[in-house]
């Protein structure tokens, strides 16, 4: 059906605007009339309004884990999925998430089962998300499934939330100190070098060094801008390719201090998509093949297919796991209770809780140690124009 853009007064005088998808202009125009809206703007949407719409407004993390909680709440509140979806359609400040959410509705309401409608967008709704809301359907506990899935997904969006937070300082510290010593070295460096090189003085190393930087700078920047631009889209190109994925996924997780932060990320996403699985009614085979996707690293995706393909021929989870180096002990050993005991969703949920209190505590302590490190590296940069600059002109004026 054609989507709509309007433009309503409500009977305060307030404009409000939104999306509505119906069969005909007029019945579109009858439905807002019925709501008590004045009309001001009402037009159908072309095919090349609603791409670039597309392309303008992405549907990030934090819409998804909205629209899922808001989405869980009314379905426990007895709201039919269809009237949920229609108010989620009028809620959702995203256009691009309120389209597809208009389509899902409609396909829902002509008897088309949730899980397959969501399929339909694997970039938005992951094979995870459709899984576990095919689970909750099958077993007849939507509700309850679609509370759990969303607790689960926002504890994942806080943590990853906080880890973005506390790069952001020392990543905006350090760009901006970038660009204030490029702006010296092109502007401010050769007035105060012309001065020293006019003397006909002997400069020291430090200088001769600021000065032929400086001058490479000043005449040949767009060397250096073209050459990041051709790294960062080689680099691109490189990681789109299975093998060199691969490749940066394994230097990540050798990277110093960054390196064991990585693996805490990657091992809790997986055990808290594995309990969440689990938890669904889903196969601890299928439960591991779906939760290797989750995962987002090429080297724990290969460990978790042939943990999947060893559980297939009847081995356990923890035996595969304690042969990795990857895995820490002392999951491989909670798992074979859990296995054992017939109870690994709790035994799942609790390395969650343990590692991701472990990632909060190193990201504390990165925030802590990120400070006196900028500090060293100012210092360090200061240092170094003092050296080439302020200390041959004093030398210079003492000779005076």
């Amino acid at each position: 059906m054609p989507i709509f853009k309007y433009k309503t007064l409500n009977k305060n005088k307030q404009t409000a605007d939104g999306l509505i998808e119906d069969v005909s202009k007029e019945s579109a125009a009858e439905i807002l009339k019925e709501k008590g809206l004045s009309m001001v703007e009402l037009r159908e949407l072309t095919p090349n309004d609603l791409k670039w719409m597309e392309v303008l407004n992405r549907i990030n993390s934090k819409d998804l884990v909205v629209f899922s909680r808001q989405f869980a709440v009314m379905i426990s509140a007895n709201v039919s999925m269809v009237q949920s979806l229609k108010i989620l359609v009028e809620q959702t400040t995203n256009l691009k998430l309120k389209i597809i959410l208009s389509k899902i509705a409609t396909e829902v309401d002509g008897g088309a089962k949730l899980s397959d409608t969501l399929a339909k967008w694997p970039d938005i709704f992951s094979n995870f998300y459709v899984s576990v809301i095919r689970s909750g359907e099958t077993s007849g506990k939507l509700d309850e499934i679609l509370n759990y899935l969303a607790e689960e997904m926002e504890k994942d969006y806080d943590m990853m939330s906080k880890i973005k937070g506390a790069m952001i300082y020392p990543i905006f510290v350090l760009c901006g100190l970038a660009v204030v010593g490029v702006i010296m070295m092109i502007y401010v460096v050769p007035k105060l070098t012309g001065i020293l090189s006019e003397t006909g003085a002997e400069l020291p190393l430090t200088t001769k060094i600021l000065i032929g930087s400086s001058d490479f700078l000043s005449h040949y920047w767009w060397i250096i801008l073209t050459g990041i631009i051709a790294i960062f889209f080689s680099l691109k190109f490189y990681a789109s390719k299975p093998a060199g994925r691969k490749q940066i996924d394994f230097l990540k997780l050798k990277l110093p201090i960054f390196g064991n932060l990585f693996k805490l990320i990657y091992l809790v996403r997986f055990t808290r998509s594995m309990n969440t699985l689990i938890v669904g009614g889903i196969t601890i085979s299928e439960s591991l093949k779906i939760a290797g996707d989750v995962v987002d690293n090429k080297i724990y995706q290969q460990l978790i297919g042939q943990t999947a393909t060893e559980v297939d021929d009847g081995n356990s989870i923890s035996n595969v796991f304690s042969q990795s180096k990857e895995i820490p002990k002392m999951v491989s050993q909670m798992l074979n209770t859990g296995e054992k005991t017939g109870r690994l969703d709790i035994m799942l949920e609790r390395i969650t809780d343990f590692y991701s209190r472990e990632i909060n505590n190193i990201v504390t302590n990165l925030m802590t140690l990120m400070e006196p490190i900028i500090m060293v590296i100012m210092g360090i940069a200061v240092g170094i124009m003092v050296a080439a600059i302020i200390l041959p002109m004093y030398n210079l004026a003492s000779q005076i």
